[in-house]
């Protein structure tokens, strides 16, 4: 059971919709779960996580997916599907005439004009054009959950002067999400140019000799550059989800210490 869904109850006690008895039995009684019997919607997640669950639109039916849209969003405002094409979005629009989509990311979602949560920001850099897709799927994610999001695309090491000539943007990143195929060196490079913690994206982007990411993800796990992780082969949704919980969890306690350092007591940072 949501923060939302609990204080619905109590206003419906309040106003002497329901009795304190039946307020009781509807909040013991949550599972914290809804079972459609093809999916348990755990609407719980918001308040361990931060954001509601997001669907995962392959495998599933487009009626499955509706329906699970209709159970989040009758418990929150927040929705997010991410790999949908557009049959899905035309089934979720008709149904939900709020969602939008983001064709390049294949990203359904709900999103609020003042949504930002944050003032921190994360910087998405790709290596090239065609890494361009998992970027999006990373950067929409990222705004979703109301966070402040940079593009910075198609500056590679092939041409390492177009990243230098960014340094700016990139110093003044939070968190920087890095997304490149064939080799991936382009998450080192970063990685070794940038205090920030950096998420490295490797994508299925390349020749024959890359094994579909599988080139890219072994470089980026083998980086000397220090503060550098590394997400799945192609999971901008995991890289931009990661992000956004650094961005939060970083923020939350300058808000809880006064401090960047995290320190309560003894902190000789500024405030």
């Amino acid at each position: 059971m949501t923060k939302d869904h609990i204080e619905k109850i109590l206003k419906q006690v309040q106003s002497g919709e329901i009795s304190i008895q039946e307020a009781k039995q509807n909040i013991l009684s949550s599972t914290g779960y809804e079972d459609l019997e093809f999916a348990r919607i755990d609407h719980q997640r918001s308040e361990r996580k931060g954001f509601p669950e997001v669907i995962y639109c392959p495998g599933k039916t487009v009626n499955q997916i509706v329906k699970i849209a209709e159970s989040i969003l009758g418990k929150q405002s927040t929705l997010l599907a991410t790999r949908a094409d557009e049959d899905i979005y035309t089934a979720l629009k008709e149904r939900f005439p709020e969602v939008k989509y983001n064709k390049e990311a294949r990203v359904v979602y709900t999103m609020e004009e003042q949504n930002i949560r944050s003032q921190g920001r994360i910087l998405v850099i790709t290596a090239g054009t065609s890494d361009i897709p998992v970027a999006e799927e990373a950067t929409v994610t990222a705004q979703v959950m109301g966070c402040r999001v940079e593009r910075l695309y198609d500056v590679g090491v092939a041409g390492v002067h177009r990243l230098l000539d960014n340094k700016d943007k990139m110093d003044s990143a939070t968190v920087i999400v890095v997304v490149a195929g064939m080799e991936g060196a382009l998450a080192s490079v970063v990685g070794g140019l940038v205090g920030a913690p950096v998420i490295a994206v490797p994508t299925s982007v390349g020749y024959g000799a890359s094994f579909q990411g599988l080139s890219a993800l072994l470089t980026m796990l083998n980086s000397c550059a220090s503060g550098v992780t590394v997400v799945n082969i192609d999971n901008g949704f995991g890289a931009g989800y990661a992000a956004a919980q650094i961005l939060y969890l970083a923020e939350r306690g300058i808000e809880e210490t006064g401090c960047s350092c995290g320190e309560k007591e003894g902190c000789s940072s500024e405030s």
